[in-house]
């Protein structure tokens, strides 16, 4: 089974909100997911990015792949060097 990382849209039309959730590869943008890792607002000024580090550690760490998307709004938010140095302290 492909596990990705993703956004899933949520909010009102032209209000976009969006949760950071793990879920497989084959299910619908907007459908089920297996757990929710955070959240993205970009209506905020700056855009608005809380992520349970720990839980996108242990998904990594099962071969869980993040889109092109999280990877850019973990690179932003600093969260993928962080997960880059605690990989490296580990081992």
């Amino acid at each position: 089974m492909a596990v990705k990382i993703r956004l899933k849209r949520m909010g009102a039309k032209r209000d976009p909100f969006y949760r950071i959730v793990v879920s497989d590869a084959r299910t619908p943008r907007d459908g089920r997911f297996i757990e929710e890792l955070g959240y993205y607002d970009p209506l905020t000024d700056p855009a608005t990015i809380s992520v349970d580090e720990a839980k996108v550690q242990a998904w990594m760490g099962r071969g869980a792949r993040m889109t092109e998307t999280v990877r850019s709004l973990f690179k932003k938010s600093g969260v993928l060097q962080r997960l880059r140095t605690n990989a490296v302290e580990r081992g």
